[in-house]
């Protein structure tokens, strides 16, 4: 979907749940904090990155982490 040739995950439903299993929910406001992870194949951590609130993730920051691995 979206011509992404690796999976996006989206903490949707369960609501927070992605969020707390890596630290970003905020239980104050109900919701998660702006992050971005890159994991390899294995499923280790690559990147992380914690944004201030209305910042936008910069793709080609991603971009590089991606490529790194």
């Amino acid at each position: 979907m979206g011509g992404l040739p690796f999976p996006l995950l989206s903490d949707y439903w369960p609501h927070g749940a992605i969020g707390k299993a890596y630290g970003v929910f905020n239980d104050e406001r109900g919701m998660d904090k702006r992050a971005a992870y890159v994991l390899d194949e294995k499923g280790v951590i690559r990147f992380a990155k914690v944004y201030e609130p209305g910042t936008i993730p910069e793709s080609k920051e991603l971009l590089d982490a991606l490529n790194a691995i």
